[in-house]
């Protein structure tokens, strides 16, 4: 398929100038360097200091703990009081220092509130930049995807990084969370020199209670509700996906953040074309392809080989983030009152990238715990863990069937709605 073809197929207006779509890139570009750098690993990381699955789950946790409260507050101020560049920078700029600091801790109580706290910094920032792309191009159908895809180039580069930073048949350690720290202070100084976007002229006085009063609308209450109950499976991958490949597929330490990067190549393309299969299709057959990708993919992890098998697996990332988060947040942009622009993001960050990977994590955790068992060597007197991968899979890949067959009965797609209330 030729992306180039599937971007001219996208609706007519007018272009972007190079001023405002390179700094944006950038944003886009580090935005998401910093958070591949780090998150992938992170899990083997923890397991060389010894923490538990639990622990781990639980660590992971705290990203999605902070993206509860922590978006809501600042999509509420930005849509009110402070440019969104500026909030931007200043929480890049701290972000920068817990990272530094989560690098040095070696015990779990310790960094788990370290983690929750850069969770708080940094969770504001997705939904922050997304609202300062919208605000600054002029068709969001056709040009957040342009931006977009440099943020899944930025997690490419950072992973690739690591095997720079990661010699052969080494462990994993904490330079990933110290490149994390530098690239986190650049955007934050990068971040100062975004285009202006200050809060509205009339600024809603109530912008996130207007955000929640979208829910009164069938169309948006079963949106919000489904993406919701899916992220909750959706967890799942992201917590556990790289033991998953070490431990069952036997790929090597140094290898599992390169070889995961596959899915953001796929993503590269799915995005490019995404205005193209909006168009097409509409909003709900996109959405409802990017879950039920979610549903192959559990299903040929739970299955575990062959390996050329995984790695389509590994590929469909592409589908599944683009056709469901990035949809999703163009369905927001499209939709929601452009006087609550910020808290409508932050609404649907907190629910997805919040309140449903928190508990999905967290459940992931349990779950992991619960398909574990201790083995011990006869020989070496050595007692691992080891993990029925098979039974972990099964149960995320039933609840986005579950998920998947409630979005096909209930939704049904709004009417854009770009005024005020």
């Amino acid at each position: 398929m030729d992306v180039f073809l599937l971007l001219a197929a996208a609706p007519e207006a007018a272009a972007m100038p190079m001023s405002v779509r390179l700094p944006l890139s950038i944003m886009n570009f580090l935005e998401f360097a910093v958070w591949g750098s780090w998150f992938v690993v992170l899990g083997q990381y923890l397991n060389n200091l010894k923490f538990t699955g639990k622990q781990i789950g639980s660590i992971y946790a705290t990203m999605s703990l902070g993206t509860i409260f922590a978006p809501v507050i600042v999509g509420a101020v930005c849509d009110r009081y402070f440019a969104s560049e500026q909030v931007m920078g200043v929480l890049h700029l701290v972000g920068a220092l817990l990272l530094f600091w989560m690098a040095t801790i070696k015990t779990p109580g310790i960094f788990y509130c370290a983690a929750l706290i850069y969770a708080l910094v940094y969770s504001p920032t997705l939904s922050l930049s997304n609202s300062i792309i919208f605000a600054n191009i002029t068709d969001a159908t056709r040009d957040f995807p342009t931006i977009r895809v440099l943020g899944t180039i930025g997690w490419i580069a950072a992973n690739l990084m690591l095997k720079v930073l990661l010699k052969p048949g080494e462990a994993v350690n904490n330079r990933p969370l110290l490149m994390a720290a530098g690239l986190s202070a650049i955007l934050g100084v990068a971040s100062f020199f975004q285009p202006h976007t200050p809060p509205p002229a009339n600024p809603n006085p109530f912008p996130f209670w207007e955000a929640l009063s979208l829910l009164k609308e069938p169309s948006f209450a079963v949106f919000y509700g489904i993406s919701f109950l899916i992220t909750i499976a959706l967890a799942f991958y992201y917590s556990f996906t790289s033991l998953f490949l070490e431990q069952k597929v036997g790929v090597k330490p140094g290898n599992v953040g390169p070889l995961m990067t596959i899915g953001q190549w796929s993503e590269i393309v799915f995005l490019l074309a995404l205005p193209w299969f909006l168009g097409q299709f509409g909003m709900k057959t996109v959405l409802l392809v990017g879950m039920l990708a979610w549903g192959a993919r559990y299903a040929i992890f739970s299955a575990g080989k062959p390996f050329p098998l995984i790695l389509l697996g590994l590929a469909l990332h592409g589908i599944c983030f683009d056709f469901f988060f990035a949809a999703g947040f163009i369905h927001v942009e499209n939709t929601a009152p452009a006087d609550i622009r910020n808290s409508g993001q932050a609404l649907f960050a907190a629910l997805t990238y919040g309140l449903g990977m928190y508990i999905g994590t967290e459940a992931s955790g349990w779950v992991n715990h619960f398909a574990s068992t201790d083995v011990t060597d006869p020989v070496t007197g050595e007692t691992k863990r080891v993990t029925d991968w098979k039974k972990f899979w099964m149960i995320p890949m039933v609840g986005v069937l579950v998920s998947l067959l409630l979005f096909t009965l209930l939704f049904s797609a709004p009417a854009a709605k770009k005024g005020p209330v």
